[in-house]
């Protein structure tokens, strides 16, 4: 569980409410462009991934631990979180941070895939979705806290000088340098590495099957078996091909958010922070909960439920600017987008924690355990296969709107740049239907007994 409290802050700090919004504002050109070089670097680092995670995954179940793998991911992961550090304000360098954004996406998100295969050896499927709920729930506080350190003692607005706390930023961190949110790198470094040990130390791994040598030409046989194989297994096709789908609109809502925010709402960093705050808390209490709803009702019943919340909030986010909400105009100055803006992110935090949290769950349900960390690594694949197409294709619509053809204000170009999500959202919602849960033999099973 302590894996998830270690690696949430880099999706809460640097892709999402921190340094993405930071860097759209004040090392890319302007925040369309930022949006669009942003979905650029994600989506090379999710391509990386996709390209190699299944074969990966299968050399990994033929070999057996999985330790090993998270530390060399996870050693790229700090690196490049660390370099963030070095992203000055200004665009003179914008390629070398896209380069440290990719490898940081490429790192942490590699890590995930072994920590995650390595679930169902430690409990009964009966007690999946509350491990993974629970972990999930321990990653939003995680989150929460790192944000509120950031928010409080070291991210400093440039005009006031001072943090979200009225505090002068610790260390003497520069505010009209930024170093506040750029510092948001080397914390994420620093976190990851010190609240990973633990798993490292006490969590069991596998024990290995064979050595390294015969391992990759049994992992690329197994991989090949079972990519023949897929097409048949109507139900594990279908997840992986819905979790695709809906998995890369909601990292890209996490991922765009802030930015959208920032440009849309001319949102301050201190204004994005508080929503990210928001949006950890109820995360938190949404994966909880969705793991004790995955244990009663299914994992299957969670995740379309959280696909109907999220597809309402998408929308509500991108039919809400300064002078109107669901696309309906506002009379006069009010406060009305930035109320319905924090109302999403409060919904969207949980029902991505829920969806997130059994999500996991129902891929063990496809699978032996055999082979679920090749499992891990399709579901990755799934997942990354749309995860670069997802943020290309906000990159090219964002760009393609804000042209001169069409005349939009870069507020405009922002909001149709972003409608993609809807569209994966709904496509991921369809295929659910095709997907067989567990949960329902385990509880007769249980009962059984």
């Amino acid at each position: 569980m302590l894996f998830d409290w270690a690696q949430q802050p880099f999706h809460t700090l640097i892709i999402t409410f921190v340094f993405a919004p930071y860097f759209a504002s004040a090392v890319a050109p302007d925040a369309a462009r930022g949006q669009e070089l942003w979905g650029l670097a994600t989506g090379i680092g999710g391509l990386a991934i996709a390209l190699s995670s299944p074969v990966l995954g299968a050399i990994a179940d033929a070999t057996g631990p999985r330790k090993p793998w998270i530390f060399v991911f996870s050693v790229i992961g700090i690196l490049a979180c660390a370099s963030l550090w070095f992203a000055l304000p200004g665009a003179g360098h914008v390629t070398l941070v896209l380069i440290a954004v990719a490898l940081a996406v490429f790192g942490m998100e590699f890590a995930a895939v072994f920590n995650n295969a390595m679930m169902p050896d430690l409990v009964p499927r009966s007690d999946l979705g509350r491990l993974s709920g629970s972990a999930w729930g321990l990653g939003y506080v995680g989150g929460l806290l790192s944000l509120v350190l950031v928010l409080g003692f070291m991210s400093a607005q440039p005009d006031t000088g001072r943090t979200l706390l009225g505090l002068q930023p610790v260390f003497g961190l520069d505010a009209a340098m930024r170093e506040g949110d750029r510092a948001a790198g080397p914390l994420t470094a620093l976190w990851y590495a010190l609240f990973v040990l633990p798993m490292f130390l006490f969590t069991p791994d596998v024990a290995r099957r064979k050595a390294a040598t015969g391992a990759i030409r049994e992992g690329l046989r197994r991989l090949s078996e079972t990519l023949r194989r897929l097409p048949g297994e109507r139900s594990y096709f279908s997840f992986l091909l819905s979790s695709m789908f809906y998995r890369d609109a909601l990292n890209a809502l996490y991922a765009f958010g802030g930015i959208y925010a920032a440009g849309v709402l001319s949102w301050s960093i201190t204004q994005i922070g508080l929503f990210g705050i928001l949006a950890n808390v109820t995360g938190a209490l949404g994966a909880w909960l969705g793991g004790r709803m995955d244990k009663a009702f299914g994992p299957k019943t969670v995740v379309s439920l959280s696909i109907i919340v999220l597809t309402a909030c998408a929308l509500l986010v991108i039919s809400t600017t300064r002078e109107e909400i669901l696309f309906v105009k506002l009379s006069g100055a009010t406060s009305l987008p930035d109320i319905a803006f924090f109302v999403a992110g409060a919904f969207i935090g949980a029902a991505g924690g829920s969806i997130q949290a059994a999500s996991r769950t129902l891929l063990v349900d496809q699978v032996p355990r055999e082979r679920v960390t090749e499992a891990f690594g399709l579901y990755a694949l799934s997942g990354k296969a749309t995860s670069f197409i997802g943020p290309f294709a906000i990159a090219l619509a964002t760009g393609y709107f804000a042209s001169e053809a069409f005349g939009l204000s870069t507020q405009d170009a922002q909001r149709l740049g972003v409608t993609p999500i809807l569209a994966l959202f709904l496509i991921g919602l369809v295929l659910m239907p095709f997907v067989k849960s567990r949960h329902q033999e385990v509880a007769e099973s249980a009962e059984g007994r």
